[in-house]
């Protein structure tokens, strides 16, 4: 007899604030254009593969309330900035104010307070 989980797993929260409904769906375009990107230019090397998989897992995380999901999202928005620093270049002016927007996102009050009160 197969068991039934009453935990309902999601792609996207709409049922969370707004800030973070779109910190999930910048966390999926991120890792799907970079995974198109990657493809079309002719492979990704690990560093890209590693960057798609922390975003696409965060906002998986997100979408269903986790913490380990909220913090694996941070990792992936601060994680471009630290590689900028590093000197791997990567992206145009468009990309960096994506990676702004989804660090604002995640960031903002309203979403740090969702976090602390549901996910868990």
């Amino acid at each position: 007899m197969a068991s039934t989980n009453l935990t309902e797993r999601r792609w996207f929260p709409t049922h969370q604030p707004q800030t973070l409904q779109i910190a999930v769906a910048l966390l999926y375009w991120n890792a799907a254009l970079s995974l198109l990107l990657g493809l079309v230019a002719g492979g990704l090397g690990r560093l890209e593969l590693v960057l798609v998989a922390v975003e696409a897992v965060g906002g998986y995380g997100i979408a269903n309330e986790r913490k380990w999901g909220y913090r694996t999202a941070v990792v992936a928005s601060l994680l471009p900035f630290a590689l900028l620093a590093l000197g791997y270049v990567g992206g145009g002016i468009l990309t960096l104010l994506f990676e702004v927007a989804l660090v604002v996102l995640l960031f903002h009050n309203q979403s740090r307070a969702y976090y602390r009160i549901w996910f868990h």
